[in-house]
């Protein structure tokens, strides 16, 4: 799967299994994932239709709880704790079959 990041997290939590851009570094414009913080959600919602394919599936990573209620209102579709963000290759995994299958 092809995976964009709009915030700053290290490639290698994602495996070596997908491909990873960062969207300031320039992208091709057809991600399945979008992965996005609290501080770039904005960004994010202005710039979508530029990195991402005709379906995709965003998720976000929260700090707090007051990052999961911020984030609602924008229809993202799976969250993961900061703390946990070695994880997100599981959850990739598990949007993918759910969503872009």
């Amino acid at each position: 799967m092809k995976i964009v990041t709009f915030c700053e997290i290290e490639d290698s939590v994602f495996g070596s299994d997908h491909t990873v851009e960062n969207f300031h570094s320039g992208v091709a414009g057809d991600a399945d994932i979008v992965v996005l913080d609290i501080n770039t959600i904005f960004e994010f919602e202005e710039n979508k239709t530029k990195a991402c394919g005709e379906k995709f599936v965003s998720i976000a990573v929260i700090e707090d709880d007051s990052d999961y209620d911020a984030f609602k209102n924008f229809g993202i579709d799976a969250w993961i704790k900061a703390e946990d963000i070695s994880q997100i290759g599981n959850l990739i995994n598990l949007v993918g079959k759910r969503f872009l299958s």
